[in-house]
């Protein structure tokens, strides 16, 4: 329950710079007197204003900065809820806006709205709208439960039955069922490619398993060439390299001698060919001259006949050495070309034999090659591409399980929704209160001796039926019948609240009630009934017929106006 304790303000409309204090809790019932223009609702809207930023009659915020200290505005509210504390402290030049409980500031929001919700949800859990309701009657700006269109009555009564928690889950609940449907559409979607990419894949599949069947056989085809360029050459290896090891030996050892032998005749010629050059000159010798040059002495001619033949004898027996030592070196020379075209031959043999040993090597190695591509690339492309496709379908069932899953909370949630919608929760609890509320409004109606039969529907449309059953509506009675209308609601909210205990509070205000269009029984009717309200309820009547209702009240506060600015009397 709340417990408003004290209103203070100054430079608030027509109040000036020292404090206005108004002791909310100290008197059960409190007349509020003054003329016109003297500042008694002016209490009201400091009220307002202290505790949701606006003023309670349709006045701009700056408007209710006193006109003449242009500053200094400032109201504090301070009231308890359970055990705890709560002021209130708003202003305007400079701009104020602190909640402070049990004597500790809250932390402010970055944004005013934000502080404002703080205060009107979690503290008050009261707003403007069912602050007028429960706590205030007034004759100005204020709008009565049957003048506001449906959907604000409904969050009056929503606020008095503290249901609109409901309707604040039911805002949440769109918000996550919108989230949850572009979920789905996500997914959806997402599904879509996944199946679009698996169908590709599949294809892909098909193409390259197609394409590696035919690589496949290419490379087989290409391996079974050149095994059969393999077995050709190695056949012929195998004819060249029969007895051509023993044979290339002999040619070499049979060609080596040959060169030693024909060295040896070069030798043996050219020492002939030296020898005879001497005999040559020894016979020159002779037969040109007569004496021996050593000793002077004359040759005899038969001596001398005689060392030339024996000197000519010897060369031509050299000669013919030398001839037969050329034919001889002939007929080597014929050998070591013979047996140099044989081995030419047989070499030629060992090098057709190397390059096919190479060539066969460059076939097997093209060979392993071909095997390896078959083994490995040929088959790996199609080995993960169906990797990628096992993938792509686990993906795909994992977003199926997904969608699944967030199928089944939406249609949860979509449930729970249907239940917080006006139809659902809310308005099974309204059906219980209702019967309730329309006893108590037509008990509140009685006593202020207006006897018709009032009754709201779910939907907070009235029918008002009279004794002899006759149907109306609000519109249909005059002022005064209206103003018990109105009376018997705020009265019945009042109750209700307190039932419920949702803002049950101890303050009650009635501007100008009594002077509207109240006549004389129905000002006794509704004493009456603010003298049962019990000791828990704080009663202020702000009135200008002072007069009328002098005496009939605990406490008596009298506002009047001195040099141009309000203050208590």
């Amino acid at each position: 329950m709340i417990i408003f304790k004290t209103l203070r303000y100054k430079n608030f409309l027509s109040s000036g710079n020292n404090f206005t204090e108004i002791n909310l809790n100290e008197n059960k019932s409190t007349l509020v007197v003054g003329q016109n223009g003297a500042g008694k609702s002016t209490m009201l809207d400091a009220l307002s204003f202290g505790l949701f930023g606006k003023a309670h009659r349709n006045i701009n915020k700056y408007q209710l900065i006193n006109s003449i200290n242009n500053k200094g505005c400032l109201v504090e509210v301070e009231f308890t809820i359970g055990g705890n504390h709560f002021k209130i402290c708003r202003g305007i030049k400079p701009g104020i806006f602190e909640i402070w409980k049990n004597d500790t500031m809250i932390n402010q929001s970055s944004h005013s709205k934000e502080y404002q919700k703080i205060l009107e949800q979690n503290i008050l859990k009261l707003n403007h709208k069912s602050f007028h309701q429960v706590i205030v009657l007034g004759s100005s700006s204020f709008i009565p439960f049957m003048q506001l269109p449906g959907g604000h009555r409904r969050d009056v009564i929503e606020d008095l039955l503290d249901i609109n928690v409901f309707s604040k889950m039911n805002v949440i609940l769109k918000e996550r069922n919108a989230q949850l449907k572009d979920k789905l559409k996500q997914i959806d979607y997402n599904i879509d490619i996944v199946k679009t990419k698996i169908e590709s894949q599949k294809k892909y599949i098909r193409d390259i398993a197609a394409l590696t069947e035919e690589n496949r056989k290419d490379y087989e085809s290409r391996i079974q060439a050149s095994q059969s360029v393999i077995d050709k050459l190695q056949a012929e290896n195998s004819e060249l390299s029969l007895g051509l090891d023993e044979s290339v030996s002999e040619a070499e050892q049979r060609l080596g001698l040959l060169q030693d032998r024909k060295q040896s005749l070069l030798l043996r010629g050219q020492d002939r060919q030296s020898t005879i050059r001497d005999l040559e000159k020894r016979i020159s010798f002779f037969e040109e001259n007569e004496s021996c040059p050593v000793c002077d002495q004359t040759i005899s001619d038969g001596h001398k006949h005689e060392i030339l033949l024996s000197t000519q004898t010897d060369r031509d027996r050299w000669k013919a050495e030398i001839k037969e030592i050329g034919t001889e070196g002939q007929g080597v020379e014929s050998e070591i070309s013979e047996q140099t075209s044989l081995l030419s031959t047989l070499r030629d043999r060992v090098h057709k034999l190397t390059s096919n040993s190479k060539e066969i090597a460059t076939y097997q190695n093209q060979i392993r090659s071909y095997q390896e591509h078959i083994e490995k690339e040929v088959g790996a492309d199609l080995e993960k591409a169906n990797a990628d496709l096992a993938i792509l379908k686990n993906e795909l069932l994992d977003l199926k399980d997904s969608k699944l899953k967030t199928s089944e909370e939406f249609s949860y949630k979509m449930a729970i929704a249907e239940m917080l919608k006006d139809t659902g929760i809310k308005t099974k609890i309204i059906k219980q209160y209702l019967p309730v509320m329309n006893k108590l409004i037509n008990q509140y109606l009685q006593v202020l001796d207006f006897y018709v039969h009032f009754d709201l529907n779910e939907e907070f449309n009235e029918t008002i039926r009279s004794r002899h059953r006759d149907e109306f509506t609000y519109e249909s009675f005059s002022e005064g019948e209206k103003q018990r209308i109105d009376l018997s609601l705020l009265f019945t909210w009042r109750q209700i609240a307190k039932m419920k205990n949702s803002v049950s509070t101890n303050l009650l205000i009635l501007d100008e009630t009594f002077d509207s269009s109240l006549d004389h029984d129905g000002v006794d009717n509704l004493i009456k009934i603010l003298y049962t309200l019990g000791d828990s309820t704080n009663v202020f009547i702000i009135s200008h017929k002072g007069e009328i209702l002098d005496g009939k009240f605990e406490n008596k506060i009298e506002f009047i106006k001195d040099k141009n600015f309000s203050r208590i009397k």
